[in-house]
């Protein structure tokens, strides 16, 4: 895989899907790429992703205090945790962007503006049903 896609105006997870279907076609790694083998990954990366927070405290948006090669590290491991829920989504057959635009529009109806607006509280909390089994 090569970056010939960085001056690119835009990136599609198609190019990604694509990009990650060959990267693992020409190495021969097809076989190891199952749901779950990939699921556990993903963790580890993110598990990654959560140690460059750890013990940074809230951190402002845009990251203004933040060295330039901790930010090209955040970046690295946030392509990880990218790269691998994108080629997870390809082996499990499901259009990762048609599911999430469909969750924004669930997230919508479950989070109504007159409720939800300037509020941390979620659309259970504030109908006194909370499950803790659902989330944005």
């Amino acid at each position: 895989m090569t970056g010939d896609s960085e001056g690119d105006e835009s990136v599609t997870l198609d190019l990604l899907k694509k990009k990650m279907a060959e990267f693992a076609k020409e190495r021969d790694w097809d076989r190891f790429h199952s749901p779950r083998n990939l699921l556990l990954a993903l963790v580890g990366e993110v598990g990654e992703l959560s140690e460059i927070f750890q013990w940074r405290g809230e951190v402002p948006k845009g990251l203004p205090d933040w060295k330039e090669e901790d930010k090209v590290h955040l970046g690295e491991e946030l392509s990880d945790v990218l790269l691998y829920l994108v080629r997870l989504s390809d082996i499990c057959g499901i259009d990762l962007g048609k599911a999430a635009l469909r969750k924004v529009d669930l997230n919508a109806l479950k989070y109504p503006v007159s409720l939800s607006k300037a509020s941390s509280k979620t659309h259970n909390n504030n109908n006194n049903n909370n499950t803790g089994s659902e989330s944005a």
